[in-house]
């Protein structure tokens, strides 16, 4: 049972990816990565991780996402609809993602890793709590430069998105 909500979650996850890829529309794009990431934190929750599951919807769902959705939303998007798509330069993309598709499937055809193995067992609830010690403690200093870098992509985009003023 497991396995079939695994493959459902899989394929609906790629396609989402694929539509975010295809589609036309940013907003669309958007929506399709949002559909994406969804899929992505019910495969951890089947993976019995659901701290990561959590952390995939608040951030990238609920964060990223949403300053995603401003970004679109401040650019013209005509505009940039017509920069993104040069006639004739679709094919080149199409033919490397076919090729990186079949290189994909052999490998994981081939592969040895994807066997049947039974799930390592978790050491119960004390996990989360050694994450956020060792987030808070000792790698203080990379998470607050991380907040930092993301504050100021933040204002970048609000400073190229505006509107020149006069």
């Amino acid at each position: 049972m497991d396995e079939g909500f695994f493959l459902l979650f899989a394929t609906v996850s790629v396609a989402t990816a694929l539509t975010m890829v295809l589609a036309r529309n940013p907003v669309h794009s958007a929506l399709a990565l949002m559909a994406c990431f969804l899929n992505i934190s019910a495969i951890f929750v089947l993976l019995e991780a659901p701290l990561l599951a959590v952390i995939q919807i608040f951030v990238y769902v609920g964060a990223i996402m949403v300053l995603f959705v401003f970004v679109i939303m401040m650019i013209d998007v005509r505009e940039a609809v017509l920069q993104r798509f040069l006639p004739g330069g679709n094919l080149p993309a199409l033919v490397l993602l076919v090729l990186l598709g079949v290189e994909m499937l052999v490998l994981v055809l081939w592969s040895d890793r994807f066997s049947v193995m039974e799930p390592v067992a978790m050491s119960g609830g004390d996990d989360v709590r050694q994450l956020g010690t060792a987030l808070f403690a000792e790698y203080l200093l990379p998470f607050e430069t991380a907040s930092v870098i993301l504050l100021a992509a933040l204002v970048g985009a609000i400073m190229l998105a505006r509107k020149e003023q006069g």
